[in-house]
């Protein structure tokens, strides 16, 4: 079924289950968040999170030419928001606001369900999108995968923190359930965003914990080679200003 959601372009790609802070201040998304607001308490205030191919998800500074336009950021050539972002996204629920004083916002948002955008209305103040949900399919052999990710990972978070391998203090709890898991594990890796887009593009479970498998094995066996670095949560989310 057929929705249609204002669009939040980021430089980075939101997974269900993950939650996302923003610090809103451009015009356009603060005039997002504020019909949102204005919505009947209950309906849902939500909208799609989709990484940018091309551009930048903040406006450039606009001298003398008014505020910032829908498409502006997106390195757009033919003024075809299509062809700038990456058409395989994720709807975010808004779970905390916070209007600050000089009218900007800073919220919190949870990913919930992916979804495929087939068209983008550029008319308004920021973008809206015709969006098909995606439903998540676990894939054959989904449990044995996952068991293997999270060995995996976790020697991919002691490579990365500079530990040994002997050392299990500060080990933190992995989810159980493989779909989860896999969006966990594609979150918090360190990878380039065309890399973490594939992994949230992936058919399904299964084939996303397989490409994960072969990126953490590929990354801890570079990680050998560098020297320690210091450790950090790797599942804490950046405060990504928009």
């Amino acid at each position: 079924m057929t929705e249609r959601l204002p669009l939040f372009p980021l430089n980075m790609v939101l997974y269900p289950g993950l939650v996302l802070p923003l610090h809103v201040f451009e015009d356009r998304y603060r005039r997002l968040v504020a019909d949102l607001l204005a919505l009947p308490e209950d309906q849902p205030r939500r909208f799609g999170v989709l990484a940018i191919k091309d551009g930048r998800e903040v406006a450039p500074v606009r001298e003398h030419l008014g505020p910032a336009g829908p498409l502006d950021g997106l390195g757009t050539v033919t003024g075809d928001p299509l062809e700038a972002l990456h058409h395989i996204g994720c709807v975010a629920d808004v779970t905390d606001v916070q209007e600050l004083p000089d009218g900007q916002y800073k919220i919190v948002v949870t990913g919930t369900t992916r979804f495929w955008l087939s068209t983008v209305d550029t008319s308004g103040p920021y973008l809206v999108g015709d969006t098909e949900p995606i439903e998540e399919q676990q894939g054959e052999g989904a449990g044995a995968l996952a068991a293997g990710v999270e060995r995996a990972f976790r020697l991919y978070q002691k490579r990365l923190a500079g530990a040994r391998e002997a050392s299990l203090a500060g080990e933190q709890d992995l989810p159980v359930e493989p779909q989860v898991l896999s969006y966990l594990v594609a979150a918090a890796a360190l990878l380039p965003t065309p890399v973490k887009q594939q992994l949230l593009a992936c058919p399904d479970t299964a084939q996303r914990l397989t490409t994960e498998l072969e990126l953490l094995r590929r990354e801890t066996a570079l990680l050998a080679w560098l020297p320690s670095i210091p450790a950090f949560d790797l599942t804490r989310q950046a405060f990504s200003p928009n």
